[in-house]
């Protein structure tokens, strides 16, 4: 794997850094590819029960590399590049996304610094996020005369709603970590110097926890996004019998009745 994602594997936790910090871990295609395959290592190994993604130094991504893009525009526009620059879409970031969103274990996303584009759509994807006060998000776009990408027309109007997700897009900007508390899109915001700790705390603890029943909430929440009430009730039917069979549940029930602290081991 490429020294531009690094991946660590503790006690069912992995977490998985962007690393390329001298570039405010913008993508190039080695780090697009490397982040994929770290992402469907951790979702393909059942000894990892969460994922926690994070960037080195003071950006969590910045999104498309642009020097890179530059430079493979050029190529093709003089004929002897590979194809379209934006096949990067559909070979990159719609698997980054569809991994970290499909994953059947929670991914929490520590943004420390900027979040913008693809940056901004990867850490969206993910089920939790904790963001440094210093940090910002934007999903910048437009700004670039592109359309969204990385599952951002998904997930913002889902988090936000469709008006202020319009706007954002439309009219691309920064947006503090206040404002991105405000808004929904942080689920917890704090000092930067405390970011590291707190958001391996908060992935540490769903490591800790019911693994097959965090996988059918998100299967619950992604199938009801798009259907009506009653097909989600049956959805919800579904999946609890389902979880009502493992054998978390009834290590969870034996523990609730002698009045002591479940252990559960995701299964």
């Amino acid at each position: 794997m490429a020294d531009t994602v690094l991946y660590e594997l503790t006690d069912g936790l992995a977490t998985i850094t962007l690393n390329r910090p001298d570039a405010m871990n913008a993508l190039n295609i080695d780090t697009k590819i490397a982040l994929r395959d770290a992402l469907l290592q951790a979702a393909g190994d059942p000894a990892v029960r969460a994922v926690l993604l994070i960037g080195t130094g003071r950006a969590f991504c910045v999104g498309q590399d642009l020097k890179e893009h530059i430079e493979l525009l050029a190529a093709d526009r003089a004929g002897h590049g590979e194809g379209s620059t934006m096949s990067t879409v559909g070979l990159h970031y719609n698997p980054i996304v569809t991994a970290i969103a499909g994953m059947p274990k929670p991914v929490v996303a520590a943004v420390n610094g900027v979040a913008a584009g693809a940056g901004a759509g990867f850490a969206l994807a993910a089920d939790y996020r904790v963001v440094a006060d210093t940090a910002s998000f934007n999903t910048s776009f437009a700004g670039v005369a592109l359309t969204a990408d990385s599952g951002v027309s998904w997930t913002l109007q889902r988090l936000i709603g469709h008006g202020r997700a319009a706007d954002l897009l439309l009219f691309p900007r920064s947006i503090s970590s206040q404002e991105a508390y405000d808004l929904g899109i942080a689920n917890k915001v704090v000092p930067a110097a405390e970011l590291a700790a707190e958001a391996a705390a908060v992935a540490r603890r769903l490591a800790e926890g019911p693994t097959a029943a965090y996988a059918a909430i998100k299967e619950s929440l992604a199938y009801a996004a798009g259907h009506s009430l009653t097909e989600a009730l049956t959805k919800e039917d579904e999946l609890q019998r389902r979880a009502g069979a493992s054998a978390d549940h009834l290590a969870a029930v034996d523990a609730f009745v002698k009045k002591q602290k479940p252990h559960f081991t995701g299964r």
